[in-house]
């Protein structure tokens, strides 16, 4: 594959993740949302991260894993109540990331 190819490819890629963001920014930016839709905007990413989170977390081979050896899934359960009580992005992920640790080490 040519280097042409590849530069074209890349810019291609660039478009069309860079024009369906920048979209909605200019077309709304100087217009004011009503506050229900500013509402259920607050809700997008954490959506989005529960999604992407928890197949990971519950499955293993397309089925639900609630095993003792789902290190994944015990410590995320107190990194949860962690980020709800105190709402701190870098506690809950380094508790996350201590518990696993600490649960492949003395475990497994």
């Amino acid at each position: 594959m040519g280097q042409e190819i590849i530069f074209l490819t890349i810019l291609g890629m660039l478009a069309v993740t860079y024009i369906p963001r920048m979209l909605p920014l200019v077309a709304l930016a100087s217009k004011r949302l009503p506050e229900p839709v500013i509402r259920w905007l607050s809700f997008v990413p954490v959506a989005v991260l529960s999604a992407m989170l928890f197949p990971s977390l519950l499955l293993k081979d397309a089925a639900f894993n609630f095993s003792s050896e789902n290190y994944f899934l015990w410590a995320a359960i107190p990194a949860f109540l962690l980020a709800w009580r105190i709402r701190s992005f870098f506690g809950t992920v380094a508790l996350g990331m201590g518990l696993v640790a600490a649960g492949r080490y003395f475990f497994g």
